[in-house]
């Protein structure tokens, strides 16, 4: 039994790196996407793509439906809303608006929001030193999304910053508290119903947006653009739906659940890594010096606030 827990304490932590990997190739296949749809209809089509493929294990848990509580239900439509839905809307958005690489270096400031909302909602302690790694992570998020940091004083227009670094932030927002709303929600219910039904959830909001643009029709559906690729608007959706969105999180979850959470948070880093390999190696999306070191000083201060958060939550 040692020799058991022993070898998923080696094997563990790589799954969740792996799964954070392959999330972070997603913007291989986004921001070829953004070329041939509308960035609401793209987050439909890849909801309806990765329900097909969870379609199995949503039949094998329907179950346990009725068991599920009001509050449960509560976090779960907040969690599909905010992350599955409109947090990728604005993820798509700051591709196509912004530069790729910044985008998902930005992005990384999710922790310190997500430790905020759950102060606020469930009443976590806060570390003595959250503020103070909080607060370099701000800053460094702030000097890697400009281009020009001495005109930060100047305007916002000088100093480089477009509206992609703003979409950019606004999923951050979405998907950080939407991670908070996960929470509540894996306490009411297993992690494969959950992760299912959060789909369902997500895709009847996209449904919803759709309606209330006027893109739930054919021409919206599948554009010009589409319709003189076809092929590749495909393969595009099922490479984002697969590669990028059900494998990883099955993979992802498998992993957490033999790993210790002190140590699933460096291992998910890979997302970055392989998303900063992709935009800057394949679509030559590339940063400034000063951006560079910002980074690496944005994702070390991420890191050391879920250090010391973590000892905080040791010791309750």
């Amino acid at each position: 039994m040692q020799d058991r827990k022993t070898h998923h304490a080696h094997y563990g932590p790589w799954l969740v790196a792996l799964g954070a990997a392959l999330w972070g190739t997603e913007s291989a296949w986004r921001i070829p996407l953004n070329e041939l749809f509308d960035a609401k209809v793209i987050v439909f089509w890849e909801h309806v793509f990765i329900l097909m493929m969870f379609l199995p294990i949503l039949i094998s848990q329907f179950h346990e439906i009725p068991k599920i509580r009001a509050r449960t239900w509560a976090f779960l439509i907040f969690s599909g809303f905010a992350g599955s839905a409109v947090g990728t809307i604005f993820f798509t958005l700051a591709l196509k608006y912004g530069n790729p690489t910044v985008v998902n270096v930005v992005l990384n400031i999710q922790p310190v929001i997500s430790t905020f909302g759950a102060f606020f909602l469930f009443g976590d302690r806060l570390a003595r030193r959250f503020f103070l790694y909080a607060g370099i992570a701000i800053v460094a998020g702030i000097f890697v999304s400009v281009t020009h940091p001495t005109q930060i004083g100047v305007s916002f227009e000088s100093a480089g910053l477009n509206i992609g670094t703003g979409y950019a932030l606004t999923c951050a927002l979405f998907w950080g508290l939407s991670t908070v709303a996960g929470r509540g929600v894996m306490v009411g219910m297993s992690l494969r119903l959950a992760s299912s039904m959060r789909i369902v959830v997500g895709l009847v909001c996209m449904t919803l947006i759709l309606v209330a643009y006027g893109k739930l029709n054919g021409p919206a559906l599948w554009p010009e653009a589409a319709q003189a690729h076809p092929m590749k608007a495909l393969v595009l959706l099922l490479l984002l739906a697969s590669i990028s969105g059900g494998i990883p999180l099955l993979i992802y979850f498998q992993g957490l659940h033999l790993t210790r959470a002190s140590t699933a948070g460096y291992f998910e880093m890979m997302q970055t890594l392989a998303a900063v390999c992709i935009t800057w190696g394949f679509f030559h999306a590339s940063l400034y010096p000063h951006q560079v070191i910002a980074a690496i000083v944005l994702i070390a201060a991420v890191a050391m606030v879920q250090h010391v958060q973590r000892h905080v939550e040791h010791r309750s």
